[in-house]
């Protein structure tokens, strides 16, 4: 009887050790269960193999992320990140979304800002860093926790943007377009759509080979890097940056209540003593911390981050797209070109002051900051943000006169090269 007794739990000893060999050896494959039964997520590579054909007898069970790349465009507010996004809503294999995460902000923190504390922060980045990872992976129903109010039946008219994305536009999200209508303008598209039927929505995302997503609301690279570094994507970064003089100068037109005392410091020369000067800080801290993690080439950011100035794009859109694409091992339709030659040449005054708006002459625009800004007001930036203006080789100005002389630009010729 005592020796059975030994025998049994001997038994359960080499049992358990034999279940947890397999488990290790199962769960240690880098596979991924099919969310959808699509094949383009599917091919034959050395995981299959591993496991005698299995992916080939059934198609829908291992996904292999390689064939889909995510796109996250890192920006902050007014450095040229709509249209930076419209490069990839162009085209037509690219399931593009323009800030979803506002709506975590707006859920959480409505009255988030980037001065705000670091619990804020921390608030923030958990539930956008969560909302990201399910939007990549073409899960659009996490996000109606955060739409008010919330969607019935997986169906709104409350998302932030919507027509800002061709993909929730078209068919089959939206099916208003006559034969004469290649694409429906954002506004056009909220007129003529119905409500946003989120089912449609995720079916259209997993049809698209990849996912672009456009954020101003993550303040540096460093926060994405659990992002970065999960296997079940294949997230590489365009991190967009701008003179910080030109940002300041498109917030104070466009955010006339936020910056009202800047306006105010601009009109009059004098500084008003309750000015919010971490409006401006904050911004220069954040992009300062994210450049230097990129410029000191972690392992975790090696072919998955790229560094963009605006003004480079602004004036050499074409060239500087068709690098962006190269970096993302992606091919460069001829839509999005014809898009670029069509949205960079504007002179109609109108659609260069709408806020939002992409349409405008790029090369005239980047540095239009100096007829708008007051010389007090470039001098005090420069001080704040002065490493920054050196490290993405932006010049300073020293006079009134050197400020106004738009013959000479204070925009160095610079290479970042992608960290490969």
């Amino acid at each position: 009887m005592q020796c059975s007794w030994k025998a049994v739990i001997l038994l359960g000893l080499v049992s358990i050790a034999i279940q947890y060999t397999a488990i290790r050896t199962f769960t240690g494959k880098p596979f991924q269960i099919c969310p959808v039964p699509n094949p383009l997520n599917c091919s034959p590579g050395p995981e299959a193999e591993a496991f005698g054909g299995l992916c080939d007898e059934f198609p829908y069970f291992f996904y292999n992320n390689s064939r889909k790349t995510h796109i996250l465009i890192l920006a902050t507010t007014r450095s040229g990140s709509s249209f930076v996004g419209q490069l990839f809503n162009q085209h037509s294999d690219i399931f593009y979304l323009f800030e979803p995460l506002y709506h975590v902000q707006s859920t959480l923190i409505p009255h988030f800002t980037h001065s705000r504390n670091m619990a804020d922060r921390r608030v923030m980045l958990g539930a956008s860093r969560d909302l990201l990872r399910s939007l990549y992976d073409c899960d659009l129903f996490f996000l109606e926790s955060y739409i008010k109010p919330q969607p019935a039946n997986h169906t709104t008219d409350k998302l932030f943007r919507r027509g800002a994305s061709k993909a929730l536009c078209s068919p089959p999200v939206c099916d208003v377009l006559s034969p004469s209508e290649a694409y429906l303008a954002e506004g056009e598209c909220i007129r003529k759509c119905a409500s946003l039927n989120l089912t449609l929505a995720a079916e259209s995302c997993r049809e698209k080979r990849h996912v672009a997503i456009k954020t101003v609301r993550i303040p540096e690279i460093s926060d994405l890097r659990a992002l970065i570094e999960d296997p079940r994507l294949n997230l590489k970064v365009i991190q967009l940056v701008r003179d910080p003089r030109g940002i300041l100068a498109s917030r104070i037109e466009t955010f006339r209540d936020t910056y009202r005392l800047w306006r105010i410091w601009r009109a009059t020369g004098r500084k008003p003593y309750n000015l919010d000067l971490t409006q401006l800080s904050t911004v220069c801290e954040d992009i300062l911390r994210s450049i230097t993690t990129g410029f000191s080439r972690p392992s975790w950011l090696r072919g998955r981050y790229i560094l963009v100035r605006y003004e480079d794009l602004a004036r050499n859109p074409l060239q500087k797209t068709r690098e962006i694409y190269e970096f993302l091992g992606l091919s460069m339709e001829k839509s999005v070109e014809e898009w670029i030659q069509n949205n960079t040449r504007s002179t109609n005054d109108i659609s260069a002051r709408h806020k939002y708006g992409t349409v405008r002459d790029s090369a005239a625009n980047a540095e239009s900051w100096r007829l708008k800004l007051s010389h007090e007001i470039v001098e005090h930036t420069q001080s704040v943000c002065q490493q920054v203006l050196e490290e993405l080789g932006y010049r300073s100005v020293n006079s009134r006169e050197e400020l106004r002389n738009m013959s000479v630009s204070v925009v160095e010729d610079k290479t970042f090269v992608p960290f490969l």
